[in-house]
């Protein structure tokens, strides 16, 4: 029946697609070409186009790509692409900072274009809102594996995720907001892809996704490993609701990218891999950027993670990292719906962060024990700092403490759960007001997720667990953790 379903939404989707051909695309107006300006046919070249402010003055310098292929925008805002117009699906440019990024409905958009494989040569025009003055200062909202399956998981997303997301953006002031997902917005229910993205549309801020392995259409391969380009491919229907699967564009002094890194065959087979197409159009997109510049990379699957011998993990990060290593860069990735931090180098760190729907809507916590949340990134010019904000609770809360008997496997031990915890962090405790020093790390499966799954242990063991041993006679214990910012968290324990 789910194949039925798909092949459906497949078809619909087709009969559309001619009429979203390649068109100018107006950021806040209607598409269509920018009027009175003629650009003359080049031999080889089956994409053009002009990039223009919303007053007709040309923007030099964009860089515009067809997927495969990269260029930049002359002095008269001019660009050609020689695509293969049956490989190529869509053009996008990578928004400058000094122009502001579009939504419609709330979902990003107006950075790139459908190109038709019906035509010769495909007319694309963008029009770029400059912004007023340069932006320093913003949030940038990272959340992994929505996940929604049917329209019971979808409800709970939208009266428990949504609220709180609008909550957090009404606390953070002025600030311009913008949200990237980071995969798996779906469990292989592409039907549900409308109302998933009304629901995100809601949020009032620009709202970008990236691709995970629950999101392409089991029924086909992805286009990188299809016979035929001009048949029905896995992504096809991911991207004619989200747009293209790698995409960049510029924040104040942040670069931000996302890519695909699920190599994604027929029949849910997949394997967490930057797909070759994927490592190139990454290098090539930074090719545009300074060395040294703050890059944030979106992806799905993780790259660093050591705890689980390193479970979801792409298999060739070398390659990844070479590309990153002249950058500072910070990967967000989901995929595990457990918490983890690494630093590949002092330049290099993955947020593989805790995921929304927790362990698949089960409860209110991941596998790891972090709650259902998303990450709040601060960023001010070059600086970034971040939290990670459990839904339903304050950003205060940052973690958890069990008492000694609560922790089936820790009987006689207080221990604390400290998601987002990594090296930087301390995390130390007192004993009747007197600093007794450093708790001990250690490795165990969660007791919040045992008990959320009825006292049936998976195996997964989380290494942000810190224990001690009480003082015989002693009746009051506070635990005290500062995160690698300085900011102090604190609980006190009545034993």
């Amino acid at each position: 029946m789910r194949r039925f379903i798909e092949c459906v939404a497949l078809c619909c989707l087709m009969l559309l697609l001619p009429l979203a051909a390649c068109q100018a695309q107006f950021v806040g107006g209607e598409s269509q070409q920018l009027s009175g300006v003629v650009l003359p046919e080049k031999e080889g070249m089956t994409v053009k186009g002009i990039v223009a402010d919303e007053a007709g003055k040309p923007v030099a310098g964009v860089v515009v790509n067809d997927g495969f292929h990269f260029t930049t925008t002359d002095a008269a805002g001019v660009y050609y692409l020689p695509s293969d117009l049956i490989r190529s699906k869509y053009v996008s440019v990578s928004v400058p900072a000094a122009y502001r990024i579009h939504a419609s409905k709330g979902v990003a958009d107006g950075y790139y274009a459908r190109l038709s494989g019906g035509q010769a040569t495909n007319r694309c025009d963008f029009v770029l809102q400059t912004r007023p003055d340069r932006l320093s200062a913003f949030e940038y909202v990272a959340m992994s594996d929505p996940q929604v399956r049917n329209y019971t998981q979808l409800d709970r997303f939208q009266k428990e995720t949504v609220p709180d997301l609008k909550k957090t953006f009404a606390q953070l002031g002025n600030r311009e907001v913008y949200v990237m997902t980071l995969g798996d917005n779906v469990w292989d229910a592409m039907d549900l892809f409308p109302a998933y993205k009304s629901a995100i549309g809601s949020l009032g801020v620009p709202v970008f996704s990236t691709i995970g392995n629950h999101d392409f259409n089991l029924a086909y391969n992805s286009l990188q490993n299809s016979e035929d380009p001009s048949k029905p491919f896995a992504e096809e229907i991911y991207e004619a609701t989200f747009g293209p699967v790698a995409y960049s564009f510029d924040l104040g002094k942040i670069h931000v990218v996302t890519i695909s890194d699920i190599d994604y065959f027929q029949d849910k087979k997949y394997k967490e891999r930057v797909p070759q197409d994927q490592l190139e159009w990454l290098k090539n997109d930074l090719s545009y950027v300074k060395p040294g510049t703050t890059v944030f990379l979106n992806m799905h699957a993780p790259v660093l993670n050591r705890t689980f011998n390193g479970s979801g993990n792409i298999k060739n990060p070398a390659e990844l990292l070479d590309i990153l290593k002249n950058y500072n860069v910070h990967i967000f990735t989901g995929h595990t719906h457990f918490y983890e931090n690494e630093e590949a180098a002092p330049s290099i760190y993955e947020h593989n962060i805790g995921a929304a729907c927790g362990a698949w809507w089960v409860g209110e916590v991941n596998r790891c024990g972090a709650p259902n949340g998303y990450l709040v990134v601060d960023v001010n010019g070059d600086s970034v700092t971040w939290h990670y904000k459990a839904t339903g609770q304050d950003l205060s809360y940052q973690f958890r403490v069990y008492k000694p008997g609560d922790f089936q496997m820790q009987p006689e031990y207080l221990v604390a759960n400290v998601w987002d915890w990594d090296p930087a962090w301390k995390v130390q405790y007192y004993e009747n007001g007197e600093l007794r020093g450093a708790m001990e790390q250690f490795a165990d499966e969660d007791q919040a997720f045992i008990d959320m799954k009825k006292g049936k242990p998976e195996g997964y063991k989380t290494a942000h667990l810190f224990r001690i041993k009480p003082t015989k006679g002693v009746k009051y214990i506070k635990i005290e953790v500062v995160n690698r910012f300085g900011e102090v968290y604190d609980k006190n324990i009545k034993l």
